[in-house]
């Protein structure tokens, strides 16, 4: 049996590599990264990288590294899918500096959760710190374990910053409104709740619940782990999650929506306890698009460039499990994959940089933890 799996990845890895030469784009490797976890774009061009180990770099796009951040870097709890996450730069930054860092933090009695600080990126020389740190959101409650953390940050055009926050392996805290995992969350740049989120008023009508600081975050619940998120060109959020044994998910999110994990799924627990299909309760809304095999999403965005012919309002995840970059027309309502990209390693990011180029992160190469940055360009 193990000679029959050893035979038929070699002939994966055989395919991926033939499939890579008919790619519709050129693959450039600029640099790399030990464990990268995300990157965003400075306004003048320069690439913020995060390491999940709790390191932040600055990279010019010829690849050359500053020295780590240093001063104002948060307090990392690294282990399993926990440490340095997302990375967000405020629409404002030539204004007022800010940048949003997403990490696992350490809790009481052995506890962790997911944590969001706001900054003002410093530079002197090839130096950079950070000051004005101000941590304004921490994932409630916290818990025992390493795992589904999400925490993907967004700020849409409006200044609003948006957070995934995973169940913490825990399931049903999903669909609890006193939690905020399972969640995708909904908060001024300054950490504070708009007034027209969806359940700002959920005390009014459950007298019971005595602690207004969760629930007013919430803009939809029912989330696994929520690792990518984006706005179309209508401006609509969708979502991309990890389902269980099956069933990873891309969802149109909605003001206030429930999406039914783990009351319902597309996929199975993984000791073999069956799931409810979505079809039988109707009251949750389904997935646009699910997936079974797993395509492990990283990341998502949607394109906005002219560079890619054709790819302009498409949804780009990056995949890890499936080493691929995974193309998908939203229409409305409506998604569908259209291309998978394979690119021979897990990838951890995608993004857009000037002129519509794409930008990769490689979750490690082979068995290094090393990942590298890749520059994709039409060829």
């Amino acid at each position: 049996m193990r000679t029959l799996i050893a035979a038929l990845a070699g002939a994966f890895l055989s395919i991926s590599a033939q499939a890579q030469s008919d790619l519709p784009f050129r693959v450039e490797a600029v640099t790399s990264f030990d464990q990268p976890w995300a990157m965003a774009f400075l306004p003048d061009g320069r690439l913020l990288v995060t390491e999940m180990k709790g390191s932040l770099f600055i990279v010019n796009q010829d690849g050359q590294k500053s020295r780590p951040v240093r001063g104002g870097m948060p307090d990392v709890d690294y282990g399993g899918q926990g440490g340095l996450g997302d990375v967000a730069v405020h629409p404002d930054f030539a204004e007022n500096g800010f940048i949003y860092l997403s990490y696992a933090e350490g809790g009481p009695g052995g506890t962790r959760g997911a944590a969001v600080m706001r900054a003002v990126l410093n530079e002197n020389g090839n130096e950079f710190s950070l000051s004005d740190t101000d941590v304004i959101w921490r994932q409630y409650p916290k818990l025992v374990g390493y795992g589904h953390y999400g925490h993907r940050l967004l700020i849409d055009n409006e200044g609003f910053l948006w957070i995934s926050s995973g169940d913490r392996q825990k399931f049903t805290p999903a669909q609890d409104m006193q939690s905020s995992v399972g969640k995708v969350l909904r908060l001024r740049d300054d950490g504070s709740v708009p007034q027209d989120n969806p359940f700002v008023d959920y005390l009014s009508v459950n007298p019971f619940v005595d602690d207004d600081s969760v629930y007013q975050e919430i803009w939809s619940l029912g989330h696994r782990n929520p690792l990518g998120m984006a706005f179309d060109l209508n401006g609509q959020l969708w979502e991309i999650e990890h389902g269980p044994a099956g069933g990873d998910e891309l969802n149109r999110i909605v003001r206030g929506g429930n999406y039914g994990y783990p009351i319902v799924s597309s996929g199975d627990h993984y000791d073999g306890r069956v799931i409810p299909d979505h079809d039988t309760r109707p009251e949750f809304i389904k997935p646009a698009i699910w997936w079974t095999p797993v395509i492990s999403p990283g990341n998502m965005i949607v394109y906005r460039g002219e560079l890619f012919s054709g790819w302009r309002g498409n949804a780009l995840v990056a995949g890890l499990s499936s080493r691929a970059i995974i193309r998908i027309e939203l229409d409305g309502e409506k998604a569908r994959e259209v291309e998978r990209y394979p690119m021979g390693s897990r990838i951890r990011a995608v993004v857009e940089g000037p002129g519509g180029v794409l930008w990769v992160l490689e979750d490690e190469s082979g068995n290094d933890s090393k990942g590298r940055l890749l520059k994709l360009t039409p060829g």
